[in-house]
């Protein structure tokens, strides 16, 4: 699996670690993603999610039917 947030889109970005001397080194920062199930009380089951801490947060503010139905429109996740 990837490692995009499915609710916000996150995604693994690339910059340089810095020495001292100011000599450049390629790296990865990577999302804080967590797998995680949540419930969907409109349809009656569980689904599991790859989500950011961000993401997390989104879903406790909107609430997960909201969330999944912004997010499918953006395109970052699929029914």
């Amino acid at each position: 699996m990837s490692r995009i947030c499915q609710i916000t889109g996150k995604k693994v970005i690339s910059g340089n670690n810095v020495s001292h001397s100011h000599s450049k080194t390629k790296r990865k920062f990577h999302p804080n993603l967590h797998s995680k199930r949540f419930y969907v009380p409109e349809e009656d089951k569980w689904i599991k999610l790859m989500v950011s801490a961000n993401g997390i947060r989104i879903i406790n503010k909107k609430g997960i039917a909201d969330a999944l139905k912004d997010a499918t429109a953006k395109g970052f996740y699929k029914a």
